[in-house]
């Protein structure tokens, strides 16, 4: 019994286990090929961009064995029209609300397909980017 008393003791004068990590959101797939992975949702109600916007972000570009070839500096967003990217970087911001930060893997068709880009990203390359989506239409 007193090994019992011992015991309850010990159980209630330790801390809690932090409680794990959420399970990451799962990659979802468009019908365009573009997938998607959410790694942080906007807080509240949040507004989504149009096609014919202007966005600031944050992110970074890396090829399929992770190599990052663009990135922004995080102390100084970019602003983009979204008539200014590549097809999958368009369709996949406007998923996106203000706030939020996703993943996104885009299919060659959708980025720079066979020709590539400036020496840096391959033919026919699968293209990841991390954005953050901080403002629709900012004011320069």
């Amino acid at each position: 019994m007193r090994a019992l008393f011992a015991a309850l003791a010990l159980a209630v004068a330790l801390p809690a286990a932090p409680a794990l990590a959420a399970n990451p959101a799962p990659m979802v797939k468009t019908a365009s090929g573009i997938e998607y992975q959410v790694l942080r949702k906007a807080k509240g109600k949040a507004l989504r961009p149009a096609a014919t916007d202007r966005v600031r972000v944050n992110y970074r570009g890396m090829l399929a064995d992770g190599t990052t070839f663009d990135a922004s500096r995080y102390d100084e967003p970019v602003t983009f029209g979204l008539d200014e990217v590549i097809p999958g970087w368009a369709e996949g911001v406007q998923l996106m609300e203000v706030g939020s930060k996703y993943r996104f893997v885009i299919p060659p068709a959708l980025a720079y397909g066979s020709a590539g880009a400036g020496g840096v990203i391959p033919p026919d390359a699968t293209l990841t980017f991390d954005i953050e989506l901080i403002a629709i239409n900012p004011q320069d």
